[in-house]
């Protein structure tokens, strides 16, 4: 198999992962029926590899230009529907796919980017996209505050990984081994952010002005 087919197959998993998550979190914070579900599943899995396409221009999207990506990603919703009870039991299922689709997302959308021409850090950037967008869009439709703004590790380990992906070939070695290592490194971060607390710096609470006082520095 070629590392373009491997790639793919890493790309179609993370997108059958992260349909698992969109539907499951659905599931958890609304009362949505079948279609709702599958929506929001489809979204999740799709949304950051249109986004990243649509502003590489690469039009229309891969999502829409073939079939097996909108497949898996029904595919992976209707799972979480119909099993839900069974995979709300396992420990952590939203952190086991989510990190799953994360981490795929982060090498391959890299991957996406570099082979239509942009530099390696503008990849590094399309790899925290598409790895990121689906489940803010998600997070938006459900009225909730996307997770890659509350200060948990989400974005910053796809952006390592997704560097790894794309900086590890040019000091030599196989693509597919640094795209290998960029998810492994994405979910350790990950991960270890939600095992471990770690979060990144937040911003100081801005404080009120008093009467009179200067809003300006």
């Amino acid at each position: 198999m070629s590392t373009a087919h491997l790639l793919l197959a890493l790309d179609l998993a993370g997108v059958f992962a992260f349909a698992l998550d969109g539907a499951l979190t659905a599931m958890r914070r609304t009362t949505l029926d079948l279609f709702g579900v599958v929506a929001l599943g489809v979204v999740t899995a799709t949304g950051g590899g249109m986004l990243r396409d649509v502003l590489l221009g690469q039009l229309p999207p891969a999502s829409l230009r073939t079939w097996y990506y909108l497949a898996v990603a029904t595919l992976g919703a209707l799972v979480a529907f119909r099993a839900h009870a069974l995979l709300t039991r396992m420990a952590r299922p939203l952190l086991v796919f989510d990190t799953l689709g994360l981490s795929l997302f982060a090498v391959t959308g890299a991957q996406v980017a570099l082979e239509a021409g942009v530099g390696p850090g503008q990849a590094v950037l399309f790899g925290g996209l598409t790895a990121v967008g689906g489940g803010t869009l998600r997070d938006v439709l459900v009225r909730q505050v996307p997770g890659v703004l509350t200060g948990g590790l989400y974005a910053v380990p796809a952006l390592v990984g997704a560097a790894v992906a794309v900086l590890g070939p040019l000091a030599g070695g196989r693509e597919l081994a640094w795209a290998l290592a960029g998810a492994a490194v994405c979910a350790g971060l990950r991960v270890g952010g939600v095992l471990r607390g770690w979060r990144a710096p937040r911003a100081p609470r801005a404080t009120p002005h008093g009467p009179g006082e200067p809003e300006g520095g």
